[in-house]
């Protein structure tokens, strides 16, 4: 018999992954404004082509009907999954002009959070909103122009921005964390610019107030950079490149007083840099998130720091290492940050100031252009980059091929052709009216495959991240990771093991919510957070990226878009349908507990 309750939505003969890690089943689920009210396991479900867990330890079935729903979805042929939880976005600025939040919004993604890599905006000492800027746009590859246009500033402290946000409506929740960048710079004004400049005893003891202030409001942690590959716009490390013992003493104290929030970093993790990080993290008696990704420059660093989480996690230590879903890749294009074509006399003269059709149109129409552009090669810095960048470029189709073999590079592909490679890039790039692109893997490929990221997403000392959504919008694409996850490991993947579904929406799910303390949501379970996706696994695709100028004040970006994903709810309202976003607001800021 049924329940004899009447729920808002009733989801019927979905293919239930739960986000527990428990083997995939067909299962109803109810929901009641904004939690999940019933959720029944029919019984075994099939995922033709898909790799998943033994179905032997699935959870026991209950063939008892969920009554009526005012909304009833036949999700048959559905994949059904909570929430994505993406929690390394950088949303900081966007938050505040924005109510979508794409591109996570548009990847299943319903909760979303920021304040990473020690960069943001708050506190905020009045007069330093140029620093700040200046800040974030070098380390995120946001323009400033953007952001000075698009942030309607009007705080000072952390918790007024939290209170700023927490006023603006959002397809998804999002939640904030604290920029060890405007700590300083709030403290020491220009002087917390420079990461050499030592803060006084009182100066760390402001921090550490300001920090306590801001996890006693709801602050989700503190996050501070230690590495070399983030620099200011003026081209300075960022400011908390060599934070000592007794700066982040002072921070660790005022996270053990408050008892709440996440140690986040980004280390380049140096000689003793680890134990300096969990040294921190012991003192403030709170979790420590680290960035895990292999470098070129020392490919199995990620291996040490790794066994280096394990060690921590033995002595008892709360840590794990975020990992992404694939390789770190910048992107090449005519309309990109990183034009090939650029800073050649010949694009400067003829091409730079048109707009991008007659630009294409331009090129293809002068065969005597195209020539110079290819075999008149300026001695500058950034062409010097780019031909480096060619022996590991990847000419992207319209459903991108993340993993490619190096045999399919660009240079690779020249000298089988007897062609310039700069040659056979133009042509790619001119592909599709001229929005061809190139994908150059910089990280997590040293090796030319996605072995060492498959190691990496089956460590149980692993969280998904780095994703960077709202990030290097000219540069890099990589806040689809949620939606790769799905498709590449479980489905596609043809150079390599795949991994189980099961393991992989886990990842995305509840092991980020509970990294971060988000004990309502990241399951289908009865109590939890309505947070939802149905989606069409057999037709997800990811699509190539594209330019968007629908930044404030003009500005550029990329965006990438699947299709797939049936439906989207956060707290029990649908916000996606049919990849679209349905226009609903129902996105709220999450605060510490």
């Amino acid at each position: 018999m049924a329940d004899g309750t009447t729920h808002d939505l009733v989801i019927r003969g979905a293919t239930l992954v739960d986000g527990t890690g428990a083997p995939a089943c067909t299962a109803d689920l109810a929901v009641d404004g904004d939690t999940i009210a019933v959720v029944r396991r029919r019984g075994a479900a099939e995922l033709p082509g898909i790799a998943r867990l033994p179905a032997g330890d699935a959870p026991a079935s209950d063939r008892t009907p969920i009554a009526r729903g005012r909304r009833e979805i036949d999700a048959r042929g559905l994949l059904l999954t909570p929430g994505f939880v993406d929690i390394h976005t950088h949303y900081d600025g966007q938050a505040t002009w924005d109510a979508q939040l794409a591109p996570s919004s548009v990847h299943g993604v319903t909760t979303a959070l920021f304040g990473n890599c020690g960069v943001g905006f708050a506190p905020l000492r009045p007069g330093a909103i140029d620093l700040l800027i200046g800040i974030m746009e070098g380390v995120e590859d946001i323009p400033g122009t953007v952001l000075a246009e698009g942030i309607p500033f009007g705080w000072e402290s952390f918790p007024e921005y939290m209170d700023a946000l927490d006023r603006l409506p959002h397809a998804i929740d999002i939640g904030a964390q604290v920029p060890h960048a405007a700590l300083r710079c709030y403290v020491m004004g220009e002087r917390g610019g420079d990461h050499a400049a030592r803060p006084t005893a009182a100066e760390c003891d402001a921090m550490g107030r300001l920090l306590e202030e801001a996890l006693r409001a709801g602050a989700l942690g503190l996050s501070t950079s230690r590495t070399v590959k983030h620099r200011a716009k003026d081209g300075r490390p960022t400011p908390s490149l060599s934070a000592d013992e007794s700066e982040l003493g002072a921070l660790a104290r005022a996270m053990r007083r408050a008892g709440r929030g996440v140690l986040e970093v980004n280390s380049d993790f140096g000689d003793g840099d680890f134990a300096v990080l969990a040294a921190a993290a012991r003192e403030a008696g709170r979790p420590l998130s680290l960035l895990l990704i292999q470098v070129d420059r020392a490919p199995d660093l990620w291996r040490e720091t790794l066994d280096a989480i394990h060690a921590a996690r033995a002595s008892g230590l709360s840590v794990n290492g975020q990992v992404g879903s694939r390789a770190i890749g910048v992107l090449l294009g005519l309309e990109a940050t990183l034009n090939p074509f650029g800073t050649h006399p010949a694009w400067r003269e003829h091409l730079a100031g048109l707009p991008h059709a007659r630009r294409v149109a331009r090129l293809r129409a002068d065969a005597a252009l195209r020539a110079r552009l290819v075999d008149e090669r300026p001695a500058d810095g950034t062409t010097r980059l780019i031909g480096g960048m060619l022996e590991r470029a990847f000419e992207m189709g319209a459903v991108p091929d993340y993993e490619p073999a190096p045999g399919s590079s660009i240079a690779a592909r020249a000298r089988a052709e007897g062609r310039s490679p700069w040659a056979v890039a133009l042509d790619a790039l001119l592909a599709d009216e001229g929005r061809g692109l190139l994908l150059h893997p910089f990280e997590n490929y040293t090796h030319g495959d996605f072995e060492v990221v498959r190691t990496m997403l089956e460590d149980d000392a692993t969280v998904m991240g780095i994703g960077d959504g709202g990030a290097h919008v000219g540069t890099i694409c990589d806040g689809s990771g949620p939606t790769f996850l799905l498709t590449h490991w479980a489905r596609d993947r043809r150079r390599g093991a795949r991994i189980p579904i099961e393991r992989l929406v886990r990842k995305q799910t509840l092991d980020g919510a509970r990294a971060y303390g988000l004990v309502d949501r990241g399951a289908l379970r009865p109590g939890l957070r309505a947070d939802l996706n149905l989606i069409d696994l057999a037709g997800l695709t990811l699509h190539r990226p594209r330019i968007e100028h629908d930044l404030p004040a003009g500005g550029r970006r990329f965006l990438q878009s699947a299709s797939g994903y049936r439906h989207t709810f956060v707290a029990g309202v649908e916000t996606l349908r049919d990849d679209r976003p349905t226009g609903a607001t129902p996105g709220r800021l999450v605060r510490s507990r």
